[in-house]
């Protein structure tokens, strides 16, 4: 049955694949030393994709966690700031001498200014000198004119001179009072001289028999009346001379006073011809001929010649640290000149107070008043102590807070610190720090709001 259909049903291209498979089906049997149906059971090489596939499913795993990583180094975290290195300035602190003193900058002054002023008011008439001279005492400046000035001590001095010779009119008064006591004394001590003499004479005559005791009686008498009259005298005498030596007491201060206010009148006058009180350098005089003043109006000043004196103006800070008695150094014209704070005036101006620096030797005669000086203030001893550099950080951070450099230089921390006295070049550290850590000194103006450096 089959053989009969496959004849019916074949086409050309039927007849053409039979030959094929025959050939196929006759091969394998015809190979010596093949296995019965190898040919079926062919191997296949795998594709490189294939063997890749492995490694890329590891592979892609590590690149998302080398980029998660990378990221996470990459962007900063809270309260971080990513820094370059290069745009920081990094030094160590150490244990080393601490130089504590202070650098200022002062003004030559004169040691000792006099003030001049007009006591009396008038019209420039003449100047005497120009200013910035040297001047004696008693140098004449400038004279000043004032008529009316003139009319009122002219008429000051005659009621003055009045009032002296009323003065001495009672004093002469009072001498003579003195002078008619003392007469009257002396005339009772004579009739009691006489009184006394008659008697006796009476009394030799009663013891005679020549006279009679009435008659020597009434000289008796006579003797007692003229020794008690020399008593009352006398004792009158001693109480008028204690009235009189009061009242002469108050005359006499009441001329000296009189004396004092026409000396007083003279000497307004007088001033208007302005002196010089002392010696030294005139200076800001500036009177001209025909200026009006008035009593009290500044006309001047002399500085003492020679002697100077430094005006240092000083940060509020250091108040409580420059007291009297401090010294320092002065570099005057390449020379050291030592001083010593003389005076501290605690008002504080502008963030400033004021120390008078006074000179410890005679200073170079090259000072000119107005000049400026660099000092150094002594502070206090030298000592060990834990030294940072000087520098903007210290500003940024007020001196509470420093960026500590880590040990492999990547990052900063911020740390809280204190800090002791200070010089242009060093910072005493009191906490907060060790010797040898690293800190971050350059300006913290970008870092107020961080709390740690990414150093990159």
């Amino acid at each position: 049955m089959p053989d009969s259909v496959a004849p019916s049903s074949a086409s050309p291209s039927g007849a053409s694949t039979r030959p094929a498979r025959a050939a196929a089906a006759a091969e394998p049997a015809s190979s010596p030393g093949r296995a019965p149906g190898a040919g079926m059971d062919r191997r296949v090489a795998p594709s490189r994709m294939r063997r890749l596939r492995p490694y890329l499913r590891y592979g892609a795993g590590v690149l998302v966690l080398a980029a998660g990583l990378a990221a996470w180094r990459l962007v900063p975290a809270s309260g971080s700031l990513a820094v370059a290195q290069d745009d920081l300035a990094i030094d160590t602190v150490h244990v080393q001498p601490f130089l504590d003193y202070l650098p200022v900058r002062a003004t030559v002054a004169p040691l000792h200014v006099t003030f001049l002023g007009a006591v009396q008011g008038g019209q420039v008439a003449s100047v005497a000198v120009p200013d910035g001279i040297l001047v004696h005492p008693g140098d004449v400046l400038a004279r000043l004119t004032n008529p009316q000035l003139e009319l009122d001590v002219s008429t000051r001095e005659a009621a003055i001179a009045g009032q002296l010779g009323d003065l001495s009119a009672q004093r002469l008064a009072l001498q003579q009072s003195q002078t008619g006591e003392d007469g009257t004394i002396a005339e009772a001590s004579y009739n009691l001289l006489k009184a006394g003499h008659e008697l006796a004479i009476r009394r030799q005559l009663l013891a005679q028999g020549f006279e009679s005791d009435a008659n020597v009686k009434t000289f008796a008498d006579e003797d007692a009346y003229y020794a008690g009259r020399l008593a009352l005298l006398r004792a009158a005498r001693q109480k008028d001379r204690a009235v009189a030596q009061a009242q002469a007491r108050e005359l006499d201060g009441t001329a000296e006073r009189l004396r004092h206010t026409l000396a007083a009148v003279e000497d307004s006058l007088s001033s208007l011809t302005l002196r010089a009180p002392v010696a030294g350098r005139l200076t800001n005089f500036t009177l001209q001929p025909g200026q009006t003043l008035k009593a009290g109006d500044p006309i001047g000043q002399i500085d003492s010649e020679g002697a100077w004196r430094l005006d240092a103006d000083i940060d509020e800070f250091y108040l409580a640290r420059v007291a009297v008695g401090e010294h320092g150094i002065a570099q005057i014209d390449g020379h050291d000149v030592p001083f010593t704070v003389a005076r501290v005036h605690p008002q504080i101006t502008t963030g400033q107070f004021r120390a008078e620096l006074t000179f410890d030797t005679t200073p170079p005669a090259v000072l000119r008043r107005g000049e400026s000086v660099e000092c150094r203030l002594t502070l206090g001893r030298t000592r060990q102590a834990l030294i940072a550099p000087n520098g903007a950080w210290l500003d940024g951070s007020g001196g509470n807070s420093v960026f500590v450099v880590s040990a492999d230089g990547h990052h900063a921390t911020r740390r809280a610190i204190s800090v002791g006295g200070r010089n242009p070049e060093q910072v005493e550290i009191t906490a907060g720090l060790r010797d040898g850590e690293r800190i971050v000194t350059s300006a913290y103006t970008n870092f107020h709001d961080f709390n740690q450096l990414l150093i990159r």
